[in-house]
């Protein structure tokens, strides 16, 4: 790779957590796949295209992503595409699991979270505060 300007290549980290919930996987599965769900609690305005494309807005910047895995009420995986929506060779992406214990009926989700971060604290943090608005907005 040849760079024109100072050229500095960005380590992606995997973070990955795993939070209990107080919802059947069941209710919350919209609050992870559908434009509605995700807004209410994960980014500033979602929206979806024609082709099934996402475009999550966080202060008004726009971030495309495609579904690339699914299970229903179980699994989904978000993908990010270039900024020009094209995709890419090792993506970022977001993985949301639900799996509910059955003898104490307990829903769990696990969150992994793929990209670019300068600070794995930060990343952290973040997850917390999303998570949190996640339980506000589901009521446990």
């Amino acid at each position: 790779m040849r760079c024109t300007q100072p050229c500095f290549k960005m380590e992606k980290y995997k973070f990955s957590a795993e939070y209990e919930m107080k919802a059947s996987p069941k209710m919350l599965f919209s609050y992870f796949t559908t434009p509605v769900g995700l807004a209410q609690w994960f980014a500033d305005d979602v929206s979806v295209d024609g082709g099934k494309v996402f475009n999550f807005k966080w202060d008004n910047q726009p971030h495309y992503a495609r579904i690339t895995a699914q299970r229903l009420n179980r699994y989904v995986r978000f993908e990010f595409l270039s900024d020009e929506g094209k995709e890419t060779d090792n993506p970022n992406y977001i993985e949301f699991k639900l799996d509910q214990n059955e003898m104490t009926q307990s829903s769990f989700l696990k969150v992994t979270d793929y990209s670019e971060t300068e600070n794995a604290d930060d990343l952290h943090e973040l997850w917390e505060n999303l998570i949190a608005s996640l339980r506000e907005t589901v009521g446990g």
